[in-house]
């Protein structure tokens, strides 16, 4: 009958035996290993020690200088028994080039042959070797005494084998001592580390904990939004599908364990990303994308990291431009019926005044000055979309005081601009430059701002907005496309961002946008974008994003 032993089922009991099995089997292996190495260890290092002694006492000049007199023995017997004491080996014998001992530990033996080998070291070289001699088998080393070029004399050290096993011994007692000391420590140490282990996995075995990180990898990928998680030191951690879509990290690239600066992502962004404090629905612009950004800091009594999602508004953002446009069109529409109505009301009361006339060629003016402004347009800018968005600015900007104006030098025929240049991003470049400028240009005592679209030879589109403002301080030409910056001493969220838009939108059709000094002592903005082989970002563009995402905003 056979009896199952029983088995543990938590994941901290199988580590418990597993770790308990290997620290012994880890302990005994050793102690076995050392019990046949150590001897051959202890030779080794017997072979060492005689060696250091024989070459110390062979260059020691007392020694020179006791060998040139008369009776070498009387100086050199004491020296070799000092040597021997303090040097915890058991002989020393320095004898003359033919072999005969001047010293000895037993003074019976002083004057007689060398038991052992010599020739080596009258060639000059230093050797060890294991010899029978008078105190039996040692470990002995060899070496010559030289006066100048002349080998004058011999000297060899040596170190019993008795003396060496017992060493081996004592190092073997030793070792079992510590190892026993060992396995009882790492039985310890790993029930310790166990207990804590089973706290932490809340007792569940190897399956429940398998299931767990299935379904942790399933959520994480079914989540659409960005999801990034750092450790305490600003490295990721995790990081899942819409994190490394949304940042723009290749699905083969590994970052965890990088850190958040590494990344290669705009300034701003690392920065919140690096910030210890809470972020809350900041918006953050990437090369081609439009972030929301929040952070929460993961604590238990010290930073332990923080975690990240990220939303993708580059779709709403973009809505978000044409409904502006789409108000502001309804207040200039709202605002010309109210001219209309004052117009009409003047036509009318000329007529009941009997001045026919005179209302007659008042209403053919007012037609002809609108009739006018609409031929202008349409003249110089056919892309009807461009056409009706500076239509609708013009009258934005009479509300507002200011004089828009078409450049007679503008000249865009429709049809021209390529598939990959949506009309939505024309809207979101020109109308935030022409917001811009309004908005620096309102208030001076003769507002106007001058707006320029062409084509360069039909290889680049060319829009340049000026203005009459105070322009751009020099040391704020790349600050002014930072996302936040402004000259406003106040305004509602989301003010500085526009401009951020226009660069990110123009890098993201591998375009440019440069800020310069207008004519009239304002700004001039212009935006160069590639009619062919108009694309996805280029190679290169991630460098630029850091300018994007820094990127800008809204008055300048």
């Amino acid at each position: 009958m056979r009896i199952a032993l029983p088995r543990p089922r938590s994941l901290a009991g199988q580590l418990f035996a597993m770790q308990a099995v290997l620290v012994a089997v880890l302990v005994v292996g050793y102690a076995l290993f050392s019990y046949f190495s150590d001897r051959s260890q202890a030779e080794e290092a017997a072979s060492h020690q005689t060696r250091a002694v024989a070459l110390s006492v062979a260059d020691s000049p007392s020694v020179r200088e006791a060998i040139r007199t008369p009776d070498p023995s009387a100086t050199l017997q004491p020296y070799a028994l000092a040597v021997v004491r303090d040097t915890d080996i058991d002989f020393v014998t320095i004898m003359d080039p033919r072999g005969i001992r001047w010293t000895h530990p037993d003074p019976d033996q002083l004057g007689l042959p060398f038991r052992g080998h010599t020739g080596p070291a009258l060639q000059g070289r230093t050797f060890t070797e294991t010899y029978t001699g008078t105190l039996g088998p040692s470990v002995r080393a060899v070496t010559p005494v030289r006066d100048g070029d002349r080998i004058v004399g011999l000297v060899s050290a040596g170190i019993r084998v008795e003396e060496i096993s017992q060493r081996a011994q004592a190092r073997l007692t030793a070792l079992l001592a510590v190892a026993t000391g060992a396995l009882g420590l790492g039985a310890i140490g790993t029930y310790v580390i166990n207990a804590r282990l089973r706290r932490h996995t809340h007792g569940m075995n190897a399956r429940q904990l398998s299931h767990m990180h299935d379904y942790h990898q399933a959520a994480l990928h079914a989540v659409r939004e960005g999801l990034l998680m750092l450790d305490g030191q600003y490295r990721v951690a995790l990081i899942n599908d819409g994190g490394r879509e949304l940042l723009g990290v290749a699905p083969e690239e590994d970052v965890v364990g990088r850190s958040v600066a590494e990344l290669s992502l705009p300034a701003p962004l690392t920065g919140a990303l690096l910030a210890s404090e809470p972020r809350v629905d900041e918006v953050h612009l990437t090369a081609d994308r439009v972030l929301v950004v929040n952070t929460s800091p993961v604590s238990g009594g010290e930073r332990r990291g923080s975690v990240v999602t990220l939303r993708d508004v580059t779709e709403l953002q973009s809505l978000m431009g044409e409904l502006d446009s789409e108000r502001g069109f309804t207040q200039a529409l709202r605002s010309q019926a109210h001219e209309a109505a004052n117009r009409l009301h003047t036509v009318v009361s000329l007529i009941e005044l009997g001045r026919a006339e005179e209302a007659v060629d008042f209403a053919t003016a007012e037609l002809e000055l609108a009739q006018a402004l609409t031929d202008q347009v349409v003249a110089a800018v056919g892309e009807p979309v461009l056409a009706a968005l500076l239509l609708g600015k013009t009258a934005q900007a009479h509300e507002r005081g200011v004089e828009l104006v078409v450049s007679p030098a503008s000249r865009l025929d429709d049809g021209l601009l390529p598939e990959s240049l949506p009309a939505r991003d024309l809207v979101t470049i020109l109308g935030n430059l022409i917001d811009n400028a309004v908005d620096a240009a309102q208030g001076g005592l003769s507002a106007r701002v001058t707006v320029t679209a062409l084509t360069d030879a039909g290889t680049e589109l060319i829009l340049q907005v000026s203005d009459t403002g105070p322009g751009v301080a020099p040391d704020h030409t790349e600050a002014v496309f930072q996302r936040g910056f402004t000259t406003k001493p106040s305004g509602p969220d989301g003010r500085g961002l526009g401009l951020a838009l226009v660069r990110q939108t123009a890098h993201r059709h591998g375009g440019t946008l440069t800020v310069t000094s207008a004519q009239e002592g304002g700004a001039h903005f212009e935006v160069r974008l590639p009619l062919r082989a108009v694309g996805a970002v280029t190679a290169g563009s991630g460098a630029d994003a850091e300018g994007v995402g820094s990127g800008a905003g809204g008055g300048a």
